[in-house]
């Protein structure tokens, strides 16, 4: 069963399939397209700059199945160990499969001839045996390095285009080396676009295969599973002391009842009035009585009247 896409991918992949048939037609009428294919070898790119030669030499490698499929496999490979899964490179896989079935098929089909073997000028130069048709290098730089960002867990946009800017750039340096037609390239990039395109169509097909994978690793013991650690125990937290015992607050002592026994008047003389205040104040203050003399006693006596 296959999975569901969206409409907007479900379109793109149409439009871009249609592209790829609307240029192996082109190619095979001969339309205009090919009379710009021979307007734009004659102008011999590699002769008009002769300078960038040798870099583009060696930059055109980035497209080639080899190199850069070996490259690709070491990193998937390195991928597949850590997330213990061989889904990258099934992926990777799958995708060169397709590529080899929309390409390698055109190819074998078409027979046409690059630009350096070409007999007649303007003519297509199919059904001759070669295999030139579409681009070898420009479709397997858009199916390799799209692969790598299809896979990407995070910058994938970034890796989106820096594929898209290597795939062009590729293109463009065949027809400069004059390897290919400009209609070679545009059906190499139509190829690898139409494959990563087919990529989530085909990821049940991956699903399925990945678990056969893995089983099959388990039961000879060379993938195990990761086997997940045991918790570690918690050190026994040590027992508080008790939290020391809060005196209770004290509570109100009720107030001494007042007697209710009715008082009683008691009336005492001067003398004995005299006498309790005296010794009540006994203890803080001695009263000093000093004698009277006698010449005093007698002024009072003979002053006071009789």
């Amino acid at each position: 069963m296959l999975p569901s896409i969206s409409r907007r991918h479900a379109l793109l992949f149409g439009l871009v399939g249609l592209l790829y048939l609307v240029v192996v037609l082109a190619i095979l009428y001969d339309s205009p397209l090919v009379d710009l294919d021979w307007s734009l070898q004659q102008l011999r790119p590699y002769r008009q700059w002769p300078g960038a030669l040798p870099y583009l030499d060696i930059w055109v490698v980035a497209g080639q199945r080899g190199p850069t499929a070996i490259a690709a496999c070491l990193w998937l490979g390195w991928r597949c160990y850590r997330a213990h899964s061989a889904r990258p490179l099934l992926v990777m896989g799958m995708a060169l499969l397709l590529l080899n079935v929309t390409v390698g098929g055109v190819k074998i089909l078409t027979g046409r001839l690059g630009p350096h073997y070409a007999h007649y000028v303007g003519s297509p130069e199919l059904f001759s045996g070669g295999s030139i048709f579409p681009s070898g290098h420009t479709a397997n730089a858009v199916v390799t390095w799209g692969v790598l960002a299809y896979l990407a867990t995070r910058w994938r946009r970034t890796g989106a285009a820096l594929a898209a800017l290597t795939a062009a750039s590729i293109g463009l340096t065949t027809v400069y080396l004059g390897t290919h037609w400009i209609s070679d390239v545009f059906a190499g990039w139509a190829a690898g676009a139409l494959v990563l395109l087919s990529l989530p169509l085909a990821e049940p097909a991956v699903a399925a295969l990945d678990r056969r994978v893995l089983a099959a690793w388990h039961r000879e013991g060379r993938f195990a599973r990761p086997v997940p650690a045991a918790p570690r125990p918690r050190p026994a937290a040590a027992p508080r002391p008790p939290w020391p015992a809060r005196p209770l607050p004290a509570r109100p002592q009720p107030a001494q009842a007042r007697s209710t026994t009715p008082s009683r008047t008691v009336r005492l003389s001067r003398s004995e009035r005299y006498s309790m205040v005296s010794s009540a104040s006994g203890a803080s203050t001695r009263t000093v009585r000093q004698p009277r003399s006698a010449a005093s006693a007698r002024a009072g006596s003979t002053g006071s009247p009789g």
